[in-house]
């Protein structure tokens, strides 16, 4: 499995931290309801696979990619 080289490293406050809301500090999303959108659509991979619960727990290493029409944007849960 590989992983994007370019995921930039997003500083998390907690241990863990929930998929949507990492999208949204992350700035792949700009919103709550695009975060449920590109989860919902199967656009977004944590560490390199598809994930559909928007709920999952991330943890710090995790790497959240989105697909987009221009290409991906990743960044790196720290």
């Amino acid at each position: 499995m590989s992983f994007p080289r370019d995921a930039r490293p997003v500083e998390i406050s907690d241990d863990v931290i929930r998929l949507g809301q990492f999208l949204k500090l992350a700035g792949l999303a700009e919103s709550g309801a695009e975060a449920r959108e590109l989860v919902t659509e199967g656009e977004v991979r944590v560490n390199g696979e598809v994930d559909t619960r928007r709920g999952r727990q991330l943890h710090r290493g995790d790497v959240v990619s989105v697909d987009r029409p221009q290409g991906s944007e990743s960044a790196t849960v720290a």
